[in-house]
């Protein structure tokens, strides 16, 4: 690769468009090429954000961005569009909608509405991604994945409560988003029907009950998981993150934090146990636009073009 890979992101305009272009912003090898917004079009970077400077390129349409010619392209797109899209023949692709994480035909359309075939699932810890084709995990799913994933071969079934701050939902406008609903407020959502649910089944070979929650914070996520096992499950977690510096598997008795991972790339992971059952209870924090979104996405191709994995990310958060 040469020392600096041209990007163009794809629906920049979003949360996860605009958190993708801040890591592009902050690494010494990605040089923006192209942002891609239909509805910002021939506007200026700072259009979107008075802090982006002149030296942005002015925004072009998604079509426009898609054939700039840029070495790496992330797709912030809805999943029709990502489904739509044809990838070019020397570029790495990171999508970070649904439309290419599920193998299954049938469940992708099911659950989706679309099944242009599954690409490389890319959770760097856990599953590296292969080839330039890159699906991005969604958000829940990387949570409980981290916590379940390196266990999975000791317990049979796992239930999963997980949180998650309001931007979660996309920037699009909807009723159960606007300040009214959400703040004061904690309610489930999706209950038994959530498109994680299927992705998270697909990484761990057994099916979960998962159910989230709309918390009322801008940004973060918590699940919390609970598990059966005869096995020593801690061995298990720090053994499988003891390479990373982005996962951190929390000393005995200390719990996650929303505070400590927002705005980070970062995520933690605590166990517990419950005596009165016999429950494992195994909790992972992360950002749900970082570790769960561009963070992660910006991870995968920085693993596509041979860089360091973590260039580029924000994995230390504010003491206070």
């Amino acid at each position: 690769m040469a020392s600096s890979a041209t990007v163009a992101i794809l629906g920049c305009a979003g949360y996860t468009g605009q958190e993708t272009l801040d890591r592009v912003l902050a690494h010494p090898g990605l040089e923006p090429l192209a942002l891609g917004s239909d509805t910002l079009a021939g506007q200026p970077a700072w259009a979107l954000d008075p802090r982006l400077d002149g030296d942005l390129p002015e925004f072009l349409t998604n079509a426009e961005a898609a054939a700039s010619g840029a070495d790496v392209l992330f797709l912030c797109l809805g999943h029709e569009e990502a489904a739509a899209f044809e990838p070019p023949g020397d570029a790495v692709v990171v999508d970070l909608s649904g439309a290419h994480r599920l193998c299954d035909a049938a469940a992708a359309v099911e659950w989706y509405g679309v099944s242009p075939g599954a690409w490389s699932y890319g959770l760097p810890e856990l599953f590296p991604p292969q080839g330039p084709l890159i699906a991005n995990p969604g958000c829940y799913a990387t949570a409980a994945l981290l916590a379940l994933a390196p266990v999975r071969h000791v317990i049979a079934s796992a239930v999963v409560d997980a949180k998650s701050g309001v931007s979660g939902a996309g920037k699009s406008l909807k009723a159960s988003s606007h300040a009214g609903s959400v703040l004061e407020n904690l309610a489930p959502y999706a209950v038994g029907a959530h498109r994680h649910a299927p992705e998270i089944a697909q990484q761990l070979g057994f099916p979960v009950c998962f159910v989230p929650h709309l918390l009322p914070v801008r940004r973060g996520l918590l699940a919390t998981c609970y598990v059966r096992s005869d096995a020593d499950l801690r061995p298990l977690l720090e053994e499988a993150y003891a390479p990373s510096h982005v996962v951190r598997v929390l000393p005995e008795g200390m719990a996650p934090e929303l505070a400590r991972v927002q705005a980070t790339d970062a995520a933690e992971i605590a166990l517990f146990h419950d005596r009165a059952t016999g429950t494992a209870i195994v909790i992972c924090a992360l950002d749900n636009l970082g570790k769960g979104a561009a963070g992660q996405a910006v991870q995968n191709a920085n693993i596509a073009l041979g860089l360091e994995e973590t260039t580029g990310l924000r994995l230390q958060g504010v003491l206070v």
